[in-house]
């Protein structure tokens, strides 16, 4: 009976079941994208495309064609026939068209001011760690500096060899181990 029990497992071993489909998840395998029943866009695309909005909005170009569409607006359903006008006085479609407009024009300006405000802080951060850069190079260049003067301190010069050679003269003079030495130098002769 031990045999059987044992023939079995072994049968089980080289032959594992099938994997049941069970309704735990596997925390190892990363689950399969699902598709978003919203549209997708790419953000960097889309505030491009603000901050070329909000930069037409801005210029006069756009004023002067928002004022000919006005004006050639009112004139039209002012002045054509009455059957081929298709906003009447008060004119309410355009001021439909006008809010349409603003309520569009608004965030697109925010989102690109905001796109703005983020290059402004990416640039401040870059000009701050160059000018800690700049700092920390100016503080090394002054330590070096004051080293270099240090050790220019004490580096005889030739004012300073002249004057040592000078007190030694003097001192020998004195000695009377050598003549005084003329104190104006011989005038140089013109050999011509």
């Amino acid at each position: 009976m031990a045999e059987r029990e044992d023939r079995g497992t072994r049968t089980e071993r080289a032959n594992p079941p099938a994997p049941r489909r069970s309704s735990r998840v596997r925390l190892d395998i990363p689950r399969a994208p699902r598709r978003s029943p919203l549209p997708s866009f790419d953000p960097d695309a889309f505030g491009r495309l603000s901050e070329r909005v909000a930069r037409f909005l801005g210029t006069g170009r756009f004023l002067v064609w928002m004022t000919v569409v006005i004006i050639w607006w009112v004139s039209w359903n002012s002045l054509a026939p009455v059957e081929l006008r298709f906003d009447r006085y008060p004119f309410i479609f355009l001021t439909l068209m006008l809010s349409l407009q603003a309520s569009y024009a608004a965030p697109l300006i925010l989102l690109a001011q905001n796109r703005q405000d983020d290059r402004d802080r990416v640039n401040l951060e870059q000009d701050r760690k160059r000018n800690e850069r700049s700092i920390a190079d100016t503080e090394y260049l002054t330590r070096e500096l004051a080293s270099l003067r240090m050790g220019m301190g004490e580096v005889a010069t030739r004012d300073w060899i002249r004057s040592e050679i000078q007190d030694l003269l003097r001192e020998l003079e004195q000695r009377g181990a050598i003549e005084p030495a003329d104190p104006e130098p011989p005038a140089r002769r013109d050999v011509s």
